[in-house]
C-alpha cells in the first residue's frame, strides 16, 4: 500500500510540475504584457519593396476578392508585388486573376502543402525585393499594413509578425476561435517581446527579409506547421521575431465545429511532430545561452489552453480528495488561479459581452473534443488537412 501511495505521489508531483509551470508561465507573461509598455519603432524614412505571397488551395469563391483586396493596400504601387499561388484552382478563376495586375503561379502537387507552394513561388519570383509577406487566402490586410511592417524592417528587424484579428464572430465556435487568437497574440507575441523573446509566427501576416525568407523556406518541407518550424529555424540562428501590434490582418475564424476539430487536429499533430524532431536540441541550445530557442521548444511541449481550463480544476479536485498524495491542494489551487487569471487577463475587454458568455457554454464540449484528439493524431501529419472556409464574412 505504501509503495502504491509513493508511486501515486511521484506521478502527481510530475503532473503538478508540468501543469504548474505552464500555469505560472501563462500568468507571468499575461500580466506583465499588460503592465509593461513595448517600445515602438520610429517612423520609417524609406520604403521597403515587398512581394506578397497569397497561398490559395481551392477556395475559388473568395480568391478573387482576396486578390483584389491585396491590390488596394495603401502603399506605393511600385513598391509591392502580389503573387497568387494557385493550387487546385479552377481555370475560369485563373483567367480572371490573370486580368489583374498581379502574378499567378499555378502549382500541382501529388500531396499539397503550404511549404511546397511557397518554395515553388520563390522559384518564380524575380530578385530585387527587400521583404516577403505571406497571406492566407482568407486574409484581408488593413490599408496601412505594409507601412506598419515597413517601420520595423527599417528599424533593423529581419522578421516581423503582424497582428492577426478575427474577421467574423458569427457563431459560438468562431467567437472562441477569435478569443483564442487574441490570447495567443497577447501571451505568445506581444508579451514575449517584454522578455526579448521572439513573437510566435502564425503562418500568415508575417514578413521576412527576402533573402532570409528564401533561405529559410529552402530548409522547410513540413506537411503541417511550417510556421512553427520556421520559428525554430530562425531562433536557432539567433534571429528574433518582432511583433507589429498595429499591423492588422483580418482572418476568417472557423465557424463549423467539425472544421474546427480538423484544424486543431492538424495543429496538434504538427506541434508534437516538431517537438519530437527538434525537442532534444532545445537543451543543447539552452546551455549555449540561446534562451529564445529553448522558449520556442517549450511552447511546443505545452497543451492547448482549452485543456488546461478543464484539467486544472479536475486535478485540484483530485488533490483535495487524496490528501497526502503529491502536492497539497493549496498548491493546486494557486496553480489553477494562475492559469485562469493568465487566460482571462489576456482577453481584450471588447470581447466581454453576451456573445462570449454564449460561446463559453460550448467549452465543455470543445474540451472533450480536444482531449479525444490527443489520442487520434497518428498519421495526421503525413497528409495535408485543408481547412475550408464558410465565405460568409469574406
Amino acid at each position: 500500500m505504501e509503495i502504491i501511495r509513493f508511486i501515486a505521489s511521484i506521478i502527481m508531483s510530475v503532473i503538478f510540475i508540468y501543469l504548474g509551470v505552464y500555469s505560472l508561465y501563462l500568468f507571468v507573461f499575461s500580466v506583465l504584457g499588460k503592465l509593461v509598455h513595448i517600445k515602438q519603432p520610429p517612423a520609417a524614412t524609406s520604403l521597403s519593396k515587398f512581394v506578397l505571397y497569397i497561398c490559395a488551395y481551392k477556395e475559388d469563391a473568395i480568391l478573387l476578392n482576396s486578390a483584389a483586396s491585396a491590390l488596394t493596400i495603401d502603399y506605393p504601387a511600385d513598391k509591392f508585388h502580389v503573387c497568387i499561388i494557385a493550387d487546385s484552382v479552377k481555370p475560369e478563376t485563373i483567367e480572371k486573376l490573370k486580368q489583374m495586375p498581379l502574378q499567378v503561379v499555378e502549382v500541382v502537387f501529388e500531396s499539397s502543402t503550404k511549404s511546397k507552394a511557397l518554395n515553388k513561388a520563390i522559384e518564380n519570383t524575380i530578385e530585387g525585393f527587400d521583404a516577403a509577406v505571406v497571406f492566407d487566402i482568407d486574409n484581408i490586410a488593413a490599408p496601412d499594413y505594409l507601412h506598419q511592417i515597413n517601420q520595423y524592417l527599417q528599424a533593423g528587424e529581419k522578421v516581423v509578425q503582424g497582428h492577426r484579428v478575427a474577421l467574423n464572430t458569427n457563431t459560438p465556435v468562431a467567437v472562441l476561435d477569435a478569443v483564442s487568437e487574441e490570447i495567443n497574440n497577447h501571451i505568445f507575441r506581444k508579451s514575449q517581446r517584454v522578455f526579448d523573446f521572439s513573437a510566435a509566427i502564425i503562418g500568415s501576416g508575417m514578413a521576412l527579409e527576402y533573402q532570409l525568407f528564401k533561405q529559410t523556406m529552402g530548409q522547410i518541407d513540413a506537411v503541417g506547421g511550417f510556421d512553427k518550424e520556421m520559428g525554430l529555424i530562425l531562433t536557432r540562428q539567433g534571429i528574433t521575431v518582432a511583433y507589429a501590434e498595429k499591423a492588422l490582418v483580418y482572418d476568417e475564424k472557423v465557424s463549423n465545429p467539425e472544421v474546427f476539430k480538423k484544424q486543431r487536429k492538424r495543429w496538434l499533430s504538427a506541434q508534437f511532430n516538431l517537438l519530437k524532431v527538434y525537442g532534444a536540441s532545445g537543451f543543447g541550445q539552452l546551455f549555449k545561452g540561446n534562451f529564445d530557442y529553448f522558449n520556442e521548444i517549450y511552447q511546443m511541449s505545452i497543451l492547448p489552453r482549452i485543456l488546461m481550463l478543464g484539467l486544472m480544476p479536475f486535478m485540484l479536485l483530485i488533490s483535495f480528495l487524496t490528501p497526502g498524495i503529491g502536492p497539497h491542494w493549496h498548491l493546486w489551487l494557486a496553480a489553477t488561479a494562475c492559469c485562469y487569471i493568465g487566460i482571462v487577463v489576456a482577453i481584450p475587454a471588447s470581447f466581454f459581452n453576451g456573445k462570449l458568455l454564449s460561446a463559453a457554454l460550448k467549452l465543455p464540449l470543445i474540451f472533450f473534443t480536444m482531449l479525444l484528439l490527443l489520442f487520434k493524431l497518428k498519421g495526421a501529419n503525413k497528409k495535408f488537412i485543408h481547412t475550408p472556409h464558410d465565405h460568409t464574412a469574406v
